[in-house]
């Protein structure tokens, strides 16, 4: 198998178990609302920052690239 297809796959997968996650969880994951998320509200203005969330998510996909790569 090529490696680009081997890599869809891959995504693929991971992108149908994490939406079975999600689902079958209700959407009660609080991916987004962790501890060092910034949410700024004013009148007018909604700023959100989601900086612990992004710091897990860049993690989680540099240990897959590591494992996965050929």
């Amino acid at each position: 198998m090529d490696s680009i297809s081997k890599t869809l796959i891959t995504v693929g997968s991971l992108c149908v178990v994490g939406g079975l996650i999600w689902h079958f969880s209700g959407g009660n994951i609080p991916f987004g609302k962790l501890p060092g998320d910034i949410r700024i509200q004013s009148e007018h203005t909604k700023i959100y920052i989601p900086l612990t969330s992004g710091l897990i998510l860049s993690g989680l996909l540099s240990l897959l690239s590591y494992l996965f790569r050929d």
